[in-house]
C-alpha cells in the first residue's frame, strides 16, 4: 500500500522521530526476545571449553662425544684439502665462534720437515696464516739458520707450518685439556697426510697433542717417534723471547734437526 506522506511530510516526521530519541525501527508487534533460543545474554551463555595448555616437551641433551666426532671427521679426509674441509667445518669446538679467522697451514706441503706449533695469537688471527707474529719471525731465522724455509718451493728446503688448534682462543689462552683431546685425531691425520720426514714439535701442547706428554724443558732436543715419523720437540719461539739464554739449546735442537735431513742419527 502505497503511503499518502509527500517526500517533506515523511521527512519532517523522521525528524520529529529522531528529536523524540528514536533510534532504530521497530515493528508493528512486539517480539519477547527473552524466548528466542539465541536471546540469553552474551554474559550468561556458557563459554566454549578452554582448551588445555600445550605441554612443553622437554628434548634430553644428547651428550656429543667430540673426540670421537674428530676421529670420524679426520679419517674420512683423504687429502689435505679435505683435511682442511672437515676441520672448517667442525662445529664441536667453541673456539670457532670468537675467532676471526680459521687458521689452517702455510709453507708447502710435502716439504721434508713440518712444524707443529700450538694456537694461533693476534696476529695469526688476523692474518689467518700460522707463526706470522714475533714468535714466527724467530722461527723464520732459526729454520733459515739450518738452510730452510717456509716460503721455498722445493721440499728439500722446504717447511710445512700448522698448530695444533686452528682458531685463536680468547686473550691468547693456553689450549685446555679438551681442546687438545678434541684436535689431536686432526693433527695426527694432518701429520700422516702431510708425509714429512721429519716433525718439530714447537712447545709443551704440541708435544701433549702429538706425543700426549707434557714437560718441554724435560722433553726437548730427545728423539720421539710419532704417526711413524721422528719428531723433536724444541720450546717455543715465544719463550725463546722471554728467556734469550735458551736459544743456546733451541740452536742444538736445530743442528740436531739438520743431521738428521742429511742422513746423520
Amino acid at each position: 500500500m502505497e503511503s499518502g506522506l509527500d517526500h517533506r511530510s515523511a521527512r519532517a516526521l523522521l525528524e520529529w522521530h529522531i528529536a523524540l530519541g528514536a533510534d532504530e525501527c521497530i515493528q508493528d508487534a512486539p517480539i519477547n526476545r527473552y524466548a528466542l533460543p539465541d536471546a540469553a545474554p552474551v554474559s550468561v551463555r556458557k563459554a566454549a571449553p578452554v582448551a588445555e595448555p600445550l605441554r612443553a616437551q622437554i628434548v634430553p641433551m644428547v651428550e656429543v662425544d667430540t673426540v670421537a666426532a674428530a676421529q670420524r671427521a679426520a679419517a674420512a679426509a683423504g687429502d689435505l684439502a679435505g683435511l682442511r674441509a672437515a676441520l672448517e667445518g667442525f662445529e664441536h669446538c667453541d673456539l670457532k665462534r670468537g675467532a676471526r679467522n680459521f687458521v689452517f697451514a702455510d709453507g708447502l706441503a710435502g716439504a721434508r720437515v713440518m712444524v707443529v706449533g700450538e694456537a694461533p695469537g693476534r696476529e695469526e688471527d688476523l692474518e689467518g696464516r700460522p707463526f706470522v707474529g714475533q714468535a714466527g719471525q724467530l722461527l723464520d731465522r732459526m729454520l733459515a739458520a739450518i738452510g730452510l724455509a717456509r716460503d721455498a718451493r722445493e721440499a728439500e728446503r722446504g717447511v710445512y707450518i700448522t698448530n695444533v688448534l686452528p682458531w685463536r682462543p680468547p686473550q691468547n689462552r693456553d689450549p685446555e685439556a679438551g681442546e687438545i683431546a678434541m684436535m689431536r685425531p686432526f693433527v695426527e691425520r694432518h701429520i700422516a697426510l702431510a708425509r714429512p720426514e721429519v716433525v718439530i714439535l714447537m712447545g709443551n701442547h704440541a708435544c701433549d697433542a702429538v706425543l700426549q706428554r707434557k714437560g718441554i724443558l724435560r722433553l726437548r732436543g730427545q728423539w720421539a717417534e710419532a704417526v711413524g715419523v721422528p719428531v723433536m720437540p724444541m720450546t717455543h719461539p715465544a719463550y725463546l723471547l722471554r728467556n734469550p739464554a735458551a736459544k743456546r739449546e733451541a740452536w742444538a735442537d736445530l743442528l740436531a734437526v739438520q743431521a738428521r735431513l742429511r742422513g746423520g742419527a
